[in-house]
């Protein structure tokens, strides 16, 4: 339907078509009415002949047309045959002025015949009866009409088929050639409208305007020298394009459109053009590969694809788009992922190239999971082999943790930046880090635990408390890796006991927070022995203030306080009983604490660990300005000797101290060989000997009232390193040896094979069957199980 108002108003419908819109005039009852749009009349008498028609048509008042002052519906009805008859030649006189109308819109001049006139012969022609019955005057007119087409577009031929050099004026005659044939076909087809809706549709013949295009594929684009003129020079026009020059894209799209409308599209022109592209991009790729970097070369690539889908936006029909891109990322891509990965991969991430990795991954995104899974396993080989280069130097154990934390902070930026978080490349990052991290067995777990020491320690003063939490993560972070959490455990828990009885913990809160941190990884076994730690500490206090209540009541020796820390023996490290000659004093004073602590809690045993004890002496060294000293035990006892002697010997001191030699030696190197020497020692060197001689340094002074001392309790020696990894090692003998015993005992009988897998799968440190073939045949020998007297590779348990 369709409304109109105003005055000298027409009404058309409209039909689309793929080249061109054009507007026929609505068919009534009679088929003789002319097409409006044609009319040449001024426009007051079109008004007049619309008003006549529409008089003589609707007599009685009816009318399809709407009127000026009102809205009303458009009926459209069918379409019906007169019933009156044309004479039998009327054909014949009608022709010549059809034919001459039709020739002067195929040669673009002007017919001499109104057009009104034509659409009402044609009409006639097609709408009404005739007396000849040996012809159908509608047959006549389209057999004629084709002839006419056909000898028309064969005029053309001469022309395309001329020998010219430049492809590209070629192009234009031949698009020239076909914008003119649609604009004389869009003009045909409303002329010949009737035509079309009458004879065309009940025939089954192609239209007027298929027919129009039909001569034209056969006449012009089936000739195969003009079809391959016109494709090799589109195809050249691209290659120029492709090459960097400037051309005409609007006549190439028309032209592919042209192809596109005569159905030559797919079959002629999109394989040729394929092909051309395959042999461009296979060279190219091939080529560069060689020659650029692989940065440049993956700018280049991303270049080309932009390109091709430019070309896809402009001209180029959608409908080869897969394939043309495809074709593309096959040759300049796919073909040259290996070459890609092994030249430039590791380059690009140890330069930090954070743009170039990332455009590579977007690159392999497009071939799919092929390009993807090379470039996470490149990415998990990375990892590997220069993680295991920081493992093993052993050189560089100062910096191992450093380097590890900046190396995975490197790495998670590659995995936020270029890889956007893809799930599957951080499982690779995770699986490779703990690859790399245990090659190299317990060292790993031991720096990591030193690392988390230092920065817990009060000298780590340069970081803030939110700094100081963020570093403990990325600690952590490394933690989770490592398979020897119990060596992690070991050395942490010694420096932990360190910092709590030396004071000397950076923050009770950060110390917390890190356990509760070891708690939610590890569980509550993990923690359970740290956190008892804490709270004999606590337990200490509560316990040094009911004895200072105590002590106030009693005679106490001297001007010496003294702070006891009581501590549960399975919760902390094992220390080494020590024996030392303490003052009068100070045994004074442990037996006044021992008899009170006893008195407290009957059944106990108290053992004195001096190795881990610290002091504050008060003195002076000259002129009597005084100075206070913070130093361990036992450089406690060496300087408390100058009270009464002046010039002392190394045995003399270790026999009134009774300070085991290794300690003795480390103790005096503190306080006469470092950078605060109370002690002058001759000779003079960097050693202790057991021939030197020590005097008091009468001549030292220092800006500060509070002096510290380097406390030689605080710094861990090779043997205690050493004494902690042996006792990891054994605490897992014994934990071998339970899980054995335990499967055993749920088992009664088992193999041998399967034993050792029970025994793997139950155990989270690292193990070897080695070991565990030994601690199975330690069990054998104590008689917790035996061999099977049928099998010997099968084991009984013993109740």
């Amino acid at each position: 339907m369709s409304k109109t108002s105003g005055k000298n108003s027409s009404i058309r419908l409209k039909r689309d078509h793929p080249n061109s819109s054009f507007e026929e005039p609505i068919s009534s009852t009679k088929s003789s009415s002319p097409p409006i749009k044609k009319l040449k009349h001024q426009h007051n008498s079109t008004t007049d002949l619309m008003d006549k028609e529409t008089r003589n048509r609707y007599p009685n008042g009816s009318s399809s047309f709407i009127s000026s002052n009102s809205t009303k519906k458009l009926v459209i009805k069918n379409l019906k045959t007169s019933s009156l008859l044309l004479p039998s030649d009327y054909f014949d006189k009608i022709w010549p002025l059809l034919k001459q109308a039709l020739e002067a819109i195929l040669n673009g001049t002007t017919s001499p015949t109104n057009e009104e006139q034509l659409y009402r012969h044609i009409d006639h022609l097609c709408t009404t009866s005739t007396n000849d019955t040996n012809s159908s005057p509608p047959t006549l007119l389209y057999d004629n009409l084709r002839k006419v087409l056909d000898e028309h577009i064969q005029t053309f031929l001469p022309i395309l088929l001329n020998e010219t050099n430049d492809s590209n004026d070629y192009l234009r005659v031949l698009n020239s050639i076909w914008n003119d044939h649609i604009i004389r076909s869009s003009l045909i087809r409303q002329l010949f409208i009737v035509l079309d809706r009458t004879y065309v549709l009940h025939a089954a013949v192609p239209s007027i305007w298929e027919l129009n295009q039909d001569l034209f594929r056969r006449y012009i684009m089936q000739n195969s020298i003009i079809s391959n003129r016109c494709i090799n020079g589109i195809l050249k026009l691209i290659e120029q394009e492709r090459r960097g020059e400037t051309i005409d894209r609007n006549l190439i799209k028309n032209l592919i459109r042209m192809l596109i409308d005569l159905h030559l599209y797919r079959k002629d022109f999109e394989p040729s053009f394929l092909q051309s592209t395959e042999e461009l991009y296979h060279n190219e790729g091939r080529q560069l590969i060689q020659t650029l970097e692989i940065s440049q070369y993956l700018i280049h690539v991303d270049r080309r694809i932009r390109e091709e889908q430019a070309r896809l936006t402009n001209y180029i029909d959608q409908s080869t788009k897969v394939q043309l891109i495809h074709i593309v990322e096959n040759n300049i891509i796919t073909l040259h992922i290996k070459n890609i990965l092994s030249k430039g991969f590791n380059i690009l991430i140890n330069e930090n190239r954070y743009t170039s990795i990332a455009l590579m991954y977007d690159l392999f995104l497009r071939i799919g999971q092929v390009g993807i899974s090379d470039l996470r396993e490149a990415f998990g080989n990375y990892i590997k082999t220069y993680g295991s280069a920081l493992i093993v130097d052993v050189d560089k154990d100062d910096k191992m943790v450093d380097e590890l934390l900046e190396f995975k902070e490197k790495l998670d930026r590659f995995l936020h930046e270029c890889f956007h978080d893809n799930e599957k490349f951080s499982n690779i990052l995770k699986d490779s880090f703990e690859h790399f991290i245990n090659q190299r067995t317990n060292k790993p777990a031991e720096l990591i635990a030193k690392a988390v020491d230092a920065r817990l320690r009060s000298g780590n003063k340069e970081a803030s408390e939110e700094e100081l939490e963020k570093i403990l993560d990325k600690l952590l972070i490394l933690f989770r890796f490592i398979h020897g959490k119990d060596v992690f455990e070991a050395f942490y828990k010694k420096d932990l006991a360190k910092r709590l009885l030396v004071g000397k913990s950076a923050s009770v809160d950060a110390e917390k927070s890190m356990l509760l941190k070891l708690k939610q990884e590890c569980g509550n076994v993990f923690t359970s022995k740290l956190e008892g730690m804490f709270k004999d500490m606590e337990l200490s206090k509560d316990i040094m203030t009911a004895f200072e209540q105590h002590w106030h009541s009693r005679e106490v020796p001297g001007n010496i306080s003294m702070f006891v820390s009581v501590l549960t023996m399975g919760f902390w490290p094992t220390y080494q009983p020590v024996s030392a000659i303490l003052p009068a004093e100070l045994c004074h004073l442990q037996e006044i604490f021992t008899k009170f602590y006893l008195s407290k809690h009957t059944g106990r045993k108290l053992q004195w660990q001096y190795s881990l004890d610290h002091c504050l002496l008060k003195g002076w060294l000259k002129e009597k300005t005084i100075k206070e000293f913070q130093v361990s035990l036992y450089q406690a006892l060496v300087l408390l000797l100058f009270n009464q002697h002046i010039d002392l010997s190394y045995k003399d001191i270790q026999e009134h101290t009774k300070i085991q030699e290794a300690e003795l030696q480390r103790t005096l190197q503190s306080l006469a060989c470092g950078k605060i020497r109370l002690l002058n020692k001759k000779p003079l060197s960097k050693d202790i000997n057991v021939n030197d001689r020590f005097t008091l340094n009468t001549s030292f002074d220092h800006k500060l009232i509070r002096i510290k001392i380097n406390q030689v309790q605080l710094k861990e020696t090779p043997e205690e390193n050493t004494s902690t990894t042996e006792r990891v090692v054994q605490d897992r003998h014994y934990q071998i040896d339970a899980a054995v015993v335990r499967i055993m005992k749920t088992r009664k009988t088992l193999a041998h094979a399967q034993l050792i897998s029970e025994v793997f799968a139950q155990l989270k440190f690292p193990i070897s069957t080695g070991i565990v073939k030994t601690r199975i045949e330690s069990l054998l020998e104590r008689e917790y199980m035996k061999r099977s007297s049928d099998n010997a590779n099968v084991y009984e348990y013993v109740a």
